[in-house]
């Protein structure tokens, strides 16, 4: 089975460690003093691309549940967090009408936790083109300038054999 893979570099460790572990309802498999990772069964991965004026690069991170109970822990667990979040009822965007909550992790990004209602056959019902549906209070901090390759673990080397 394969697993998707998410890495976030963050400025404070410990910050990141508490509102995803509230998040994801689990302490990380693996800790270090400069790393963290969770390795999670449950949820699945969906992954959307756009091409629709928004800034290229990762426009946020979500978590699709199937059910209004599974909405409902999702958004207990973002209460967990003590990070504010955004509700959105029968919201329109990405050709679905989906309940959802949106929140920002510690460096920014944009969460968006939802559960899709019906399609519809339009990308958001919003007379403005653009990026995604993501609303203002959890737009995503724009990213850094990128590193140099070799800085991911340390040396080139590194990078090449066993990065992350």
């Amino acid at each position: 089975m394969k697993r998707f893979h998410v890495h976030v570099s963050v400025p404070a460790l410990d910050d990141a460690i508490r509102f995803y572990s509230a998040l994801f309802a689990a302490e990380p498999t693996v800790r270090k003093t400069d790393y963290a990772k969770w390795m999670l069964d449950d949820p699945r991965v969906n992954f959307a691309i756009s091409q629709r004026g928004a800034e290229p690069g990762l426009n946020h991170l979500g978590i699709q549940v199937e059910s209004d109970a599974e909405l409902h822990e999702m958004q207990q667990r973002l209460q967990a967090t003590e990070s504010a979040y955004v509700e959105e009822q029968g919201a329109a965007c990405c050709y679905a009408r989906s309940d959802k909550y949106w929140s920002n992790d510690p460096v920014g990004i944009a969460w968006e936790t939802y559960h899709t209602l019906d399609t519809i056959p339009m990308f958001n019902e919003a007379a403005e083109a653009g990026g995604c549906c993501v609303p203002g209070a959890a737009a995503p901090i724009a990213a850094p300038t990128p590193r140099a390759a070799a800085s991911c673990c340390g040396t080139a080397s590194a990078a090449k054999s066993s990065c992350c």
